[in-house]
C-alpha cells in the first residue's frame, strides 16, 4: 500500500461508519443496547481510523483539483464545503454523545444524538459521494 491508496481506504472506512452508525440506530430502536453500544464504538474507532489516515494523505500529498466543469463544479464544491464545515463538529458530537452514554446519562445522550446521528451520517456518505466525484468521476493528477 501507498501514500497514494490511501483516498481509497478513506472512502472504505466513510462507507463502513455509514454501515455502523446505520446499524447502531436500527439496534437502538429495536432496543438491543449492548448491540447498540458496539456498533457506536466501532462507528468511532473506524471514524478515528479515517481520520488519522485523511491527514496523513495531505500531509504527504497536499490537495487534489478537482478537474470537473460545468454544473459539476458548484454541486462538487456545495457539497464538499457542506461536508467539511459539518465533519469538524462530528468530533465533538460524538465525543459528547458517548461520553454521556459512558456516564449513564441516556437522556442527556438522546438529545445530543438528534442531532449527532444525522449530521455524522451527512459526513459519512458525502466523505464517499467526495471521493468518487474527485477519484473516479472527474479524476485529475494527484
Amino acid at each position: 500500500m501507498t501514500v497514494y491508496d490511501l483516498p481509497h481506504l478513506n472512502a472504505a472506512l466513510n462507507a463502513t461508519a455509514t454501515l455502523l452508525l446505520t446499524a447502531g440506530y436500527v439496534f437502538i430502536r429495536r432496543k438491543a443496547a449492548k448491540a447498540h453500544a458496539v456498533c457506536m464504538v466501532a462507528a468511532t474507532l473506524v471514524s478515528a481510523a479515517f481520520l488519522t489516515s485523511y491527514l496523513f494523505y495531505h500531509a504527504q500529498v497536499g490537495s487534489v483539483e478537482f478537474t470537473g466543469r460545468g454544473i459539476a463544479r458548484p454541486i462538487y464544491f456545495s457539497i464538499l464545503l457542506t461536508h467539511v464545515v459539518l465533519a469538524a463538529t462530528v468530533p465533538g458530537l460524538a465525543g459528547l454523545a458517548l461520553f454521556r452514554a459512558a456516564r449513564r446519562q441516556f437522556t442527556r445522550h438522546r438529545r445530543i444524538v438528534r442531532w449527532t446521528l444525522p449530521v455524522w451520517l451527512y459526513v459519512s456518505v458525502t466523505g464517499v459521494v467526495v471521493y468518487l466525484m474527485l477519484y473516479h468521476l472527474y479524476p485529475g493528477r494527484v
